[in-house]
């Protein structure tokens, strides 16, 4: 215990003085401050007088060739209410001049239409996030609609009264609101696999540089291989926890110091309004989840001889880890969190950091499943930080090429 705590002191003084992990955590809290305090700043540097005449020259034309001069009001007071982005203008001119219009620039897009039923819409270059032709249907049927109930006999009220009738409707959740959810699990999921990526690689190369320079032959002799991959791996843990509270922690203390100003932001007061429950399942999984890849990685680390066999070495452990992020993410997009897939992956150790805390988040889990899964998950960070402990230990005399998952093995036997 006294080796390990020495050890840990070492490797956690050494994270906490380095110079880019104070540099980029300072420079990611200037950022989250200058976001969070931005509302304020702007409207600190506005002009006491604002304009209140709000000026529609400097929009984008839109040019609407109406049907006929009967409806051309119409379509031109239903097409400036639905694209208020644009400023609408009601043209005679014939096809060919408007193509010109387009082409030239001087137009953005245009309408000519042949009926309240049919059109044919210009643009010069069609973006594929273009949505007007739909925002346009949705006008000229309600303009359809309309006129034909005025000549059926109705007034004009109406018949706007008629198809402007609410539909009132309430919805009750008896489990888990995805979309409510779904920020803050993505969040969680993806400082996961930053900080694993991240903290991982250095794990790995702080092992292998100790090897190359031969320093990991003194230690071996002098403290226990378990004393040292464990003081190695928590030391991280712990430096990358205490980034991650900071930048969390700072984050939400500008939140609520500006949150008058971000209350119409639906996404960050569901993310600053994570339930506690939800939180402390969120810490469990995100420790055990990073330990068991630190483990992987340390003892990857320590059968490179060189730096340059980093990269090589590691890739194994990347790409399970990359897959299972992928697994989890396509799940979440998808909108089905409750798959066959995904519950075989909340049991598997390398995947279920990710896919149960998904599932907990935006799914109604049983508790003895959760259980069962921390379970699983403890007994493997204990069972392979052994394990890494011994493939570092057998690392320290393994020099040359990287050698294969069977040597190690054989040799571990």
């Amino acid at each position: 215990m006294k080796q390990f705590r020495k050890i840990l002191r070492f490797e956690l003084k050494n994270y906490l003085s380095n110079k880019v992990f104070i540099g980029v955590t300072v420079f990611l809290l200037i950022l989250i401050a200058g976001v969070s305090f931005f509302p304020r700043l702007k409207d600190g540097f506005s002009t006491a007088t604002p304009d209140t005449h709000t000026s529609t020259e400097s929009l984008p034309l839109m040019l609407i060739k109406a049907p006929s001069a009967d409806t051309a009001a119409q379509v031109e007071s239903g097409f400036a209410g639905a694209f208020p982005e644009y400023r609408i203008s009601i043209t005679t001119d014939d096809d060919d001049a408007i193509r010109d219009q387009i082409i030239a620039g001087t137009a953005e897009c245009a309408f000519v239409l042949d009926s309240l039923t049919s059109y044919t819409y210009y643009v010069n270059n069609l973006s594929m996030y273009d949505e007007n032709t739909e925002t346009a249907d949705t006008v000229l049927q309600e303009l359809y609609r309309t006129n034909t109930l005025v000549s059926a006999g109705f007034t004009s009220e109406d018949a706007t009264q008629i198809l402007s009738m609410p539909i009132l409707h309430e919805t009750k959740s008896l489990g888990k609101d995805q979309m409510q959810n779904f920020f803050y699990t993505y969040i969680m999921i993806f400082a996961l696999y930053m900080v694993i990526l991240l903290y991982g690689q250095m794990v790995a190369t702080n092992v292998a540089t100790e090897k190359s320079s031969r320093a990991m032959e003194l230690l071996i002799t002098s403290a226990k291989p378990v004393s040292m991959m464990f003081g190695k791996i928590l030391a991280s843990c712990i430096a990358g926890f205490l980034q991650l509270f900071c930048i969390f922690g700072f984050s939400l203390l500008c939140f609520h110091l500006n949150k008058g100003e971000w209350d119409s932001s639906s996404i960050l007061t569901s993310i600053f309004g994570m339930p506690v429950s939800l939180f402390v399942y969120m810490l469990v999984f995100f420790l055990l989840g990073f330990l068991i890849y630190a483990f992987l990685f340390g003892a990857v680390g320590s059968t490179a001889s060189k730096l340059e066999d980093i990269n090589t070495s590691v890739m194994p452990v990347t790409m399970l880890f990359v897959i299972a992020f992928l697994v989890v993410v396509v799940s979440m997009t998808s909108g089905n969190v409750d798959t066959l897939l995904l519950k075989i992956c909340s049991f598997i150790p390398f995947t279920s950091p990710m896919a149960m805390f998904t599932r907990i988040a935006m799914s109604t889990v049983p508790f003895y499943e959760i259980a069962a899964s921390i379970v699983i998950l403890i007994a493997s960070v204990i069972g392979i930080g052994i394990l890494s402990a011994k493939i570092y230990r057998l690392g320290v005399l393994m020099y040359g090429n990287p050698p294969k998952l069977t040597t190690i093995l054989k040799n571990l036997k």
